[in-house]
């Protein structure tokens, strides 16, 4: 339910490229039920895949709108980054990436990405808005929709308080009702067959995709792909208390897999990349721990393609509360974190920071990774930095400056 925006939030941006919105419903639900099954059957984990959110605003706004390229040439480099992520996969890439953050950014990864899921709830509720001289400033809480969100964070908050099981759940039921009750949330119009995929099915174009900047184009999906999954899977598996003594979330290389897969099949039914979602927090905070739990997501991912109108009525309201107690539950690792050495504290503090500032989990991670180096070079405890991650900051630092 936490997700469920994804599948009326999704066609919508991916619309603004010029394809077919009712097309791209079907396959925002097929590929996150084939990408979340995966993640349950062969990684065994908690976690649920669909098409990330910032990936599909970039893949909209940025390649097609403002690079004028085509939706078919930019799903043709969404479909060879999946190719190329299964590769990297295969050869631990992208699993020794991950063991290279330090432990203590990790944990500051599950905090910044609470506080980035907690911001896009209050954004999307209209609780804070972007301001007028100010980039931030407070929302309009004149409007209905904003007391309505609070209303529903007030109801979640006092379930999860009084250990009432599914109280995620039922806040945002009880929030959904309240805001049809007032004439908020529509009636679901129009049944049926789900659209069909036709429109967007295999349109690849090959042609164009070696130029140079459908180069940088891919490996800018490649990059925010890796480290979205990256932080996600570090800092969902930290708060559930499932890293190990390494600080590696369980079987990573197969989550990693599911990623991959379900970003290559998603290319291929018609939509944008395919990542492992923070809202996944969700589920661990009601208790789920196996592969099980995404083994249900990805079942009712296959649902909503009979209740697709359902899916178009759910407010922004409703989900907001939710996020905002999940990014309270995340926050707890932090306090694990000593703050007295400023060589840790500093690079934890950016990356906790920079997520909700910059509303990206990637660049979070990147200023905290990049400081960190720095902080040890500089104050002659390089012998701390491992060599994978001192490659990585240099990595980092030539796509500030390219």
């Amino acid at each position: 339910m936490t997700m469920a925006y994804i599948l009326a939030v999704n066609p919508d941006i991916l619309a603004a490229a010029g394809m077919d919105r009712g097309a791209v419903f079907t396959a925002t639900a097929l590929s996150a039920a084939v990408g979340t099954a995966v993640m349950a059957l062969v990684a065994r984990l908690p976690f649920a895949l669909a098409p990330g959110m910032g990936l599909n605003a970039f893949f909209a706004y940025t390649v097609v709108v403002g690079m004028g390229y085509s939706w078919q040439l930019a799903l043709t480099a969404v479909f060879v980054e999946g190719l190329v992520f299964l590769l990297l996969t295969f050869l631990n890439v992208r699993e020794a990436i991950i063991g290279c953050i330090p432990l203590n950014l990790k944990r500051a990864i599950s905090g910044g990405i609470g506080l980035f899921i907690a911001f896009i709830g209050l954004e999307k509720a209209g609780i804070v808005s972007q301001g007028q001289g100010t980039p931030l400033t407070l929302g309009d809480l004149s409007q209905p929709t904003a007391w309505l969100a609070l209303g529903g964070l007030l109801i979640s908050a006092v379930l999860v308080y009084r250990r009432v099981p599914g109280a995620l759940l039922i806040g945002m039921i009880a929030t959904t009702l309240a805001g049809a009750a007032v004439g908020l949330v529509s009636r679901p119009e129009g049944w049926g067959a789900p659209p069909s995929l036709t429109p967007v099915f295999l349109q690849f174009e090959w042609e164009s995709l070696w130029s140079r900047d459908l180069l940088m184009v891919l490996l800018t999906f490649l990059f925010v792909d890796l480290f979205d999954t990256a932080g996600t899977l570090i800092g969902v598996s930290a708060k559930a208390g499932m890293l190990d003594e390494k600080g590696q979330p369980p079987r990573v290389r197969q989550a990693l897999l599911a990623d991959a897969v379900g970003t290559t099949c998603g290319a291929c039914l018609g939509t944008s990349t395919v990542t492992t979602y923070v809202e996944s927090a969700a589920g661990l905070a009601a208790g789920g721990r196996t592969g099980l739990t995404a083994l249900v997501t990805a079942v009712l991912f296959l649902g909503s393609l009979v209740l697709w109108p359902l899916f178009l009525v759910i407010p922004a309201a409703a989900t907001a509360g939710v996020l905002v107690l999940v990014g309270v539950f995340m926050l707890s690792p932090v306090l694990e974190t000593d703050l007295d050495d400023f060589s840790e504290a500093v690079p934890v503090f950016l990356t906790l920071l920079m997520m909700p500032l910059t509303y990206s989990i990637a660049e979070g991670i990147v200023f905290g990774v990049v400081s960190w180096v720095l902080l040890k070079v500089l104050g002659g405890r390089w012998r701390e930095v491992p060599w994978v991650t001192a490659v990585l900051t240099g990595l980092f630092l030539a796509r500030f400056f390219y």
